[in-house]
Order: structure tokens, then C-alpha cells, then sequence
């Protein structure tokens, strides 16, 4: 059972619609800068976060008025209804703070505790990508499918923050991936899940992320066939925090690494 298409086609343009908005802002306040407000998590904010989620507030709520909206500066509203927004208005202000052009507009929806789709924009990189379930995944309107790379020795791996696994067996288990893969890389952010669905990388591996920061990533990459989960093998939900995504071919194996590390902590 899935959500009326009509529906869906209605939320896609509206999120698309919110993402450019967003972007929009956040380009002003890229060429201009901005000053920095350190949050009660220690992590940055800016003006450019704020106006940006608000933005996109307006456009989701007017276009689906029934769904509600988690956003990373303003909370939840309407956390119980059926369908839920999934919104990060500035996904990596660290990098945006630093001059770094990867950050991204995060903006998924969730219908009845499952991700149906997702809008990923990157106003200062240059693209955008999105996917509604069962419709596949595109970017800039070309469609886009992951590599069909079968063997570890070929594969090109990325990694994100991993700063918790250095603390446990996962540890390890990374170091010995790395050395059975091909190549290693730390993209980060937006931007490994981007190139992981249409072909141009193999595997990403997070620790440390927020589902606001991955939930729209999550259907884009299973859209473009690839495979979306935590590190402990579980679809991505509300309380998610790491992140194992990957070809088809190569995500069994991948799995069974870290599942035998954490089992022998």
C-alpha cells in the first residue's frame, strides 16, 4: 500500500518548489556572510538555517496542509499525523561557516513511519536529485541507477563522520574494508550519496548522523537501486544515527563486517 500518486506528484513539486527557495536564501547569505551562533549542542547556526526552514514551512504546509513538519531549527509540529516532513533547511552549516561548497537542503517525506520521498539540492555545488518511491531517482532530471560492482576488491568506498566507531570493534572492521577495497574516499555530507546513486561510488559508511540529514538520501539511493541502511542493518527510521548504503552487490558483505564487530565488543 502506498500514498495516493496524485498525492505524491503534488508534495514532489512542492519540495522541489521549497528547495529552491531555500536556495535562494542560502546563496544571499553565501556571497555576503553571515555571523555564526553556536546552538546548545555545540553545533553552528545561522541566519541562513532560520529564514531557509521557515521558507520551506510555508510552501510544505500550503501545498500538504495535512502533514506535519520536523525541522532541524523549529522542531516538530504535528509529529502524529500520517504523513511527516523530514527538513533540513541547511545540512552541513559547518562546511557553509567554513567557505566549504558541501552543504545541501534536505527535504524527505515520511508517510506512516516510511520514507516515500525525497528532494536533495545543493545550491553552491550545482545539483539537485530527488525520488519518489517506486518512480526512481533522478538528477536535474536524468534518471540515475547505482554501478553493479559485485566484489569488494573493486569497490570505491566513502566514509562520512565515523568518529564513534574509532571507539569499538566497527573499528577494525572499517580499517580491514578498506584494505579489501579498491579505493577510499571521505566525500561526506550530501555529497557520497549523490555520487553513490548514479554510479560513481560503491559504498558510504556513517557513525554519526541525524535521520534529518539522511532521510531524503535514503530514497534517492534505493530509488537509483542501491540498498539504504544502518550499520546494524535496519531501514532508516526516526531514531536512525549511522548509515550503511551501498550497491546491491556488495552490501551483504558489508553488513556481515560490522555485525560480527559489534557482536564481539
Amino acid at each position: 500500500m502506498t500514498p495516493d500518486s496524485a498525492l505524491l506528484d503534488r508534495a514532489l513539486l512542492a519540495a522541489r518548489v521549497a528547495a529552491d527557495a531555500a536556495g535562494n536564501i542560502i546563496r544571499h547569505y553565501w556571497r555576503s556572510g553571515v555571523e555564526v551562533v553556536t546552538k546548545s549542542d555545540d553545533t553552528p547556526v545561522t541566519v541562513a538555517d532560520r529564514e531557509a526552514e521557515l521558507a520551506i514551512r510555508d510552501i510544505l504546509t500550503e501545498a500538504l496542509p495535512e502533514a506535519g513538519i520536523y525541522g532541524e531549527e523549529f522542531g516538530v509540529d504535528g509529529g502524529d499525523r500520517e504523513f511527516l516532513w523530514l527538513v533540513d533547511p541547511l545540512d552541513g552549516t559547518k562546511s557553509f561557516v567554513r567557505r566549504t561548497p558541501f552543504f545541501s537542503t534536505q527535504i524527505a517525506l515520511m508517510w506512516r513511519g516510511e520514507l516515500v520521498l525525497g528532494v536533495s539540492s545543493a545550491p553552491v555545488y550545482g545539483e539537485t536529485m530527488w525520488a519518489v518511491r517506486g518512480g526512481g531517482a533522478y538528477l536535474d532530471g536524468e534518471r540515475v541507477r547505482v554501478a553493479d560492482t559485485t566484489q569488494m576488491a573493486q569497490a570505491s568506498v566513502s566514509t562520512g563522520n565515523v568518529k564513534t566507531m574509532t571507539g569499538d570493534a566497527r573499528w577494525a572492521a572499517l580499517g580491514q574494508l578498506i584494505r579489501d577495497s579498491n579505493r577510499i574516499r571521505g566525500y561526506g555530507d550530501f555529497c557520497h550519496y549523490h555520487l553513490l546513486a548514479r554510479g560513481a561510488l560503491d559504498l558510504v559508511i556513517e557513525s554519526d548522523v541525524n535521520i534529518l540529514d539522511i532521510a531524503a538520501l535514503a530514497v534517492i539511493v534505493n530509488e537509483a537501486g542501491g540498498v539504504f541502511t544502518d550499520l546494524n542493518g535496519q531501514a532508516p527510521g526516526l531514531e536512525t544515527r549511522s548509515v550503511l548504503a551501498s550497491v546491491p552487490g556488495l552490501h551483504a558483505e558489508a553488513l556481515r563486517r560490522f555485525s560480527s564487530a559489534t557482536i564481539s565488543r
